[in-house]
């Protein structure tokens, strides 16, 4: 379920993150994030276990007849599976059997709860891995329509799988870091004569929609680029979009209100993946969902919605992933997501910010 059809069955009021981990220890990931997130927890990516744990080079191992090999300046694509796709193939495995070892631990096994999944998308993934030759697969409008095919076949055979293993509602995220960047134009060649052409719009929606489009579950696509293409994301068959909040400006409003406006669900980047700074001489006050939750709030009020809308269209999550956040403050955020979801579902025309 895609679009208006897959928008009925995700709920706002709730708290979800966005992928990545801090660490290297899958099974304690997978409890916090269950624990914590319990309405929608999410299957952790902990890139910091190096090669194929990355949010790029999770997607080899999901690939049909596709493989990636390594660079040294990333992956390119592989004739045949190599080390680097074996190597992705186990971690995802592992990462699979904590987040099913934790689901059972929590007793949420056979009861019809919800979890997601993420993917990197076809045109970030297209951006950042290359061709044989060292070019982008943005380059090569053949291989690029391969590579979305294979992606949008592969991940449904990985959503259903996860589905079937959990026993849950599958939502999918599709990340897409890199869609500003195809879109303006803006991603470095091999060399300075080799510059990447902007992507025209109804092209980049074709192979972005090629994935959305192919699943029979919610998908989520999620951008954290400092300029997010909510305008083009609009147009899009997801369901959901999702960004940080620190990136909005005045510009962004009224395609944020034609998102709402649309049947779109948001999932609300709000809590920073950084701890508040402090210096020795002035600690630094100690962050609550009350500073989480006003920013969305505000968001409501200047779009001129009613609030309800927060507990029906809104999801919360943290800005970014929290691969770099100190563990503290990674579960803090969590926890923090999820206290600012529960006020939204709870009673948000009551909330009042100084």
């Amino acid at each position: 379920m895609t679009g208006e059809s897959g928008a009925a069955v995700l709920r706002g009021g709730v708290a979800t993150g966005v992928g990545s981990w801090p660490g290297t220890d899958a099974r304690e990931a997978a409890a916090t994030v269950v624990g914590e997130l319990g309405q929608l927890p999410h299957l952790v990516e902990l890139p910091g276990r190096g090669v194929g744990a990355d949010m790029v080079g999770r997607v080899s191992p999901l690939l049909v007849d596709m493989r990636f090999d390594g660079t040294v300046r990333g992956y390119r694509l592989a004739a045949r599976p190599g080390a680097v796709s074996r190597r992705a193939r186990d971690l995802l495995r592992t990462d699979l059997d904590a987040l099913e070892e934790a689901w059972e631990t929590g007793g949420f096994a056979g009861v019809g709860h919800s979890v997601k999944v993420q993917v990197a998308g076809p045109l970030s993934v297209a951006a950042e891995v290359e061709l044989p030759g060292g070019h982008r697969v943005l380059t090569d409008s053949g291989a690029l329509r391969d590579l979305s095919e294979s992606l949008a076949e592969g991940v449904a055979k990985h959503v259903a799988e996860v589905g079937k293993r959990l026993g849950a509602q599958v939502v999918l995220q599709i990340d897409e870091p890199q869609l500003t960047a195809v879109l303006d134009g803006t991603l470095k060649g091999v060399s300075v004569l080799n510059t990447v052409r902007a992507m025209p719009e109804p092209e980049a929606l074709h192979v972005l929609d090629t994935v959305v489009g192919s699943q029979s579950v919610p998908v989520i696509v999620h951008t954290c680029a400092d300029k997010p293409a909510l305008g083009f994301l609009r147009k899009s068959a997801a369901a959901a979009v999702g960004f940080d909040m620190a990136t909005i400006g005045t510009s962004d409003l009224d395609r944020i209100g034609e998102l709402l406006d649309g049947g779109k669900h948001l999932v609300l980047g709000l809590v920073p993946t950084t701890p508040p700074a402090s210096s020795s001489a002035v600690p630094a006050p100690p962050t609550t969902w009350r500073d989480i939750a006003e920013p969305g709030v505000r968001l409501i009020d200047r779009l001129g919605f009613r609030r309800r809308l927060l507990a029906e269209q809104i999801l919360v999550s943290p800005a970014c992933g929290l691969a770099g956040a100190p563990l503290p403050w990674a579960r803090r955020a969590l926890n923090l997501a999820a206290e600012t979801a529960r006020a939204y579902a709870e009673d948000p025309e009551s909330l009042t910010f100084g």
